[in-house]
């Protein structure tokens, strides 16, 4: 057992380090996890209020994708088979693997598949902690069945967050 004040390496069951006698019983008990369900991260992505999705087939085209993001002033677009989710494709996207060949390339091609997803009834906190882990500025909401119903955006958040604490 490592002492939580030197961290030396102790046998498991001593009373005490025996570097440099830091008490050490009771160290080794796990805590019981806390559920946070606090003011504002603990609130429900639905008081969020996502808007509905921009949603396209994984056979459209790329640059039809692009245009339609570009026209609707949106950041990306959930793409789906046969209604259900299978990948996003993002304004990150369109710069990393579109940029000057759009043409004859279809969103199967230059979607993130399988992308991370969200519930309605996810607490904010689980959001912030996947874009933050994932790297993600927008993940998508699905319900039980994968068909997608929203995306939520760190911009939402952010905004939504500014409000509540005025």
């Amino acid at each position: 057992m490592l002492c939580p004040v030197c961290a030396h390496d102790n046998f498991e069951g001593e009373d005490a380090c025996q570097n440099c006698g830091a008490p050490l019983a009771n160290k080794d008990i796990p805590s019981q996890a806390v559920d946070y369900r606090g003011p504002l991260l603990g609130e429900r992505l639905e008081e969020l209020a996502p808007e509905p999705p921009v949603v396209l087939d994984a056979g459209s085209d790329a640059a039809e994708a692009i245009a339609r993001m570009h026209r609707e002033a949106i950041d990306c677009v959930l793409v789906t088979d046969g209604g259900r989710l299978v990948g996003i494709f993002t304004d990150r996207d369109a710069v990393l693997k579109v940029a000057g060949q759009t043409a004859g390339r279809s969103l199967a091609d230059v979607m993130t598949a399988d992308p991370v997803v969200l519930r309605t009834d996810d607490p904010i906190a689980v959001a912030v902690h996947k874009m933050a882990v994932g790297g993600f500025r927008h993940i998508p909401i699905v319900d039980g069945s994968n068909l997608p119903t929203g995306v939520v955006s760190a911009r939402d958040i952010f905004r939504h967050l500014a409000s509540q604490l005025g």
